[in-house]
C-alpha cells in the first residue's frame, strides 16, 4: 500500500487528537505506528491510553517541555535533533507502516531542527509509510511537499474565557 504524508496544522484544537485517532485506527488494522513527540516531555493522557496499544504504538518523547516562551537551550536543541534522526532510522528500518511527528512543525518554528532537515525526511520516505506531522506554525515548503493538509482553526475556545487545560480532554 502507497503511504502519504499528512499534516494537521493551525491554531485550532485537534491535531494531535486527530494523529492519535489515525494511530488508533492503524493500529486496528494490525499496522504498527511509531510516535516521535517533540517539545513535549511528561505523562499526558494519551500516553496511558495508548500504553493498551503498546505492541503496535510505539510513543518517544524529544523534548524537554519548558522553553515554550523563551529561547530553547543547546539540550532542547540536541533532543529534538536527536529524536529526528531517530525517527528517519525507524521510519527507514521497514518495521513500522506509519510514523508521526508530532509538534514538528512547532519544533522547526522555534529552531529546534532546521525546515530542510523535515523536508528532507519527507523526500526520503520510503514509499510505503504513512507519514503524520503536527503542530501549527507548518512551512510552507513542509506544505508544498504534503500529500493531505488539514488547517484546524479556532473560530472559538473555551480557554479566551480563561478555562485550564484539563486532563483527559486538553493533556
Amino acid at each position: 500500500m502507497r503511504g502519504y504524508v499528512h499534516v494537521y496544522t493551525g491554531d485550532g484544537k485537534g491535531k494531535t487528537t486527530a494523529a492519535m485517532g489515525l494511530a488508533i485506527r492503524a493500529a486496528g488494522a494490525g499496522l504498527k505506528v511509531y510516535i516521535a513527540q517533540f517539545v513535549k516531555m511528561g505523562d499526558y493522557s494519551e500516553l496511558k491510553a495508548l500504553e493498551r496499544y503498546k505492541d503496535l504504538i510505539t510513543i518517544e518523547q524529544y523534548g524537554l517541555g519548558r522553553f515554550i516562551g523563551t529561547r530553547p537551550s543547546k539540550r532542547d536543541i540536541a533532543i529534538a535533533r536527536k529524536g529526528l534522526e531517530i525517527a528517519r532510522d525507524v521510519m527507514a528500518s521497514g518495521e513500522v507502516n506509519m510514523v508521526i511527528l508530532e509538534e514538528a512543525n512547532v519544533a522547526v518554528k522555534f529552531g529546534l531542527f532546521p525546515v530542510q532537515a523535515l523536508v528532507r525526511l519527507i523526500i526520503e520516505k520510503p514509499e510505503d509509510i504513512e507519514l503524520v506531522i503536527t503542530g501549527r506554525y507548518a512551512p510552507a515548503r513542509v506544505i508544498e511537499v504534503a500529500d493531505l493538509v488539514t488547517e484546524m482553526r479556532m473560530v472559538k475556545h473555551y480557554f479566551e474565557k480563561g478555562i485550564q487545560a484539563r486532563v483527559g480532554i486538553e493533556m
